[in-house]
């Protein structure tokens, strides 16, 4: 099919998922998940293709984001199955008065329509977005990338044999075939077919989405994620921040790309940071401004556009900065309003970075890797909104969800 004919063939199935009640939404939820086990054969064949196409071509950090084992499976049908027991964001009354003609004015909470997300190489982005916008009432368009296609078509080939089973219609959720930049194109300029675009991938997909969308786009950022070790701050639990932030799994976009430190601790605290980010299956390769350089003998010098650098690999831009006042401030001019932490046991230090940090998660004596729908409690995320309007930070439920008055008289006239 076209993309425009998947366009329409999706837009005319929206109407199905928009009148299901809460009850026939969970059932195809968990049918959804249930295929995908029952698939997940086909699913690790389809990714294995994906992963021999893209041996060489790519770092093995960029492998792993693509790679899909039983146990990803698993938890992807988990997930799921997560947002099937949350509560239905359709139908809530935020807010109702009465007029002094009488009648009742109701804002009530209704879907978008349909979302449509382009993202790039991980398989598990197709079933999460798909389980969000069924439970919250919307049909989903998929624009996967090149590299991960197989994988995608697999996965939405079981949720659309979920759908079926649960008796919702299965256009409900279709991945476009074509992988061109052109089918991308056609999704920023649909407008009377897609309510919501999110770009969910690199510098590049986002703001070619932003800038060229001609339909409501939500701008979910590159992650240039930082980390400030206060000079109050407790140096065993910066470094186990650090390494969680940075090792545990640094293609994702919550992962830490950059640690700034006070200048007061350079000497006490660098060399345990080397040590202990460059011990281990994988060493971090440390670039590092020239204060830092002088106790770091292992570090690389930093560039240019290290600072300004999502790396999503084993690489850590480090920089002394003068005070929290500093630390803010380059997150100011080189952060992303993604993720941002100070490390500190002061609470004058920190209420001083909570409140100049501008971005969508602020942290104190916390790993920005807790930045994710599924750790806040929202079962999985659409994507994380870097922007301020109408959603930020990870998207669930209530954030793909939007709002009409509902207004009941008995003839009133004005």
């Amino acid at each position: 099919m076209t993309t425009l004919e998947i366009m329409k063939a999706v837009k005319d199935a929206s109407v199905g998922v928009m009148t299901a009640d809460e009850k026939k939404k969970n059932l195809a939820l968990n049918k959804m998940a249930d295929a995908l086990i029952a698939n997940a054969e086909k699913i690790l064949e389809a990714n294995e293709k994906d992963l021999e196409n893209a041996r060489g071509k790519v770092s093995e950090v960029m492998l792993d984001r693509l790679l899909l084992t039983r146990e990803r499976i698993q938890g992807m049908a988990q997930g799921i199955r997560d947002v099937s027991s949350l509560p239905d964001p359709v139908g809530n009354v935020i807010e109702s008065h009465v007029h002094p003609k009488g009648m009742e004015i109701k804002k009530v909470t209704v879907p978008l329509g349909v979302i449509a997300i382009i993202y790039e190489s991980r398989p598990n982005v197709t079933s999460d977005a798909a389980a969000l916008a069924i439970k919250s009432g919307n049909a989903c368009i998929l624009r996967g990338g090149k590299e991960a296609h197989q994988s995608a078509a697999a996965i939405t080939d079981a949720l659309r044999e979920g759908l079926s089973a649960a008796g919702l219609p299965e256009n409900a959720v279709m991945l476009i075939e074509d992988t061109s930049r052109e089918s991308a194109n056609e999704l920023m300029r649909a407008v009377g077919y897609v309510d919501l675009l999110i770009p969910r991938g690199g510098k590049g997909l986002i703001s070619a989405c932003v800038q060229n969308a001609l339909v409501p786009c939500i701008e979910t950022g590159t992650g240039i994620c930082h980390i400030y070790v206060d000079e109050y701050a407790d140096l065993n639990k910066a470094l186990d921040i650090i390494e969680n932030a940075k090792k545990s799994r640094p293609s994702v976009c919550n992962a830490a790309e950059v640690c700034l430190v006070n200048k007061k601790i350079l000497p006490d605290f660098l060399p345990l940071l080397e040590k202990r980010l460059q011990s281990g299956e994988h060493p971090v390769e440390l670039r590092a401004d020239e204060s830092c350089a002088k106790y770091m003998p292992n570090a690389l010098p930093a560039g240019e556009n290290d600072f300004d650098t999502e790396f999503l690999d084993y690489i850590m831009a480090v920089k002394a900065v003068e005070d929290v006042y500093a630390a803010a401030e380059h997150i100011k001019r080189h952060g992303t309003h993604h993720s941002d932490a100070i490390v500190t046991e002061n609470a004058d230090s920190a209420a001083v970075f909570t409140s100049l940090v501008d971005s969508a998660a602020v942290y104190v004596n916390v790993s920005t890797r807790f930045t994710d729908g599924g750790e806040f409690g929202l079962g999985c995320e659409m994507g994380i909104s870097t922007q301020k309007l109408h959603a930020r930070g990870p998207m669930g439920l209530k954030e793909l969800c939007t709002y009409k008055y509902v207004v009941s008289g008995n003839g009133q006239i004005r």
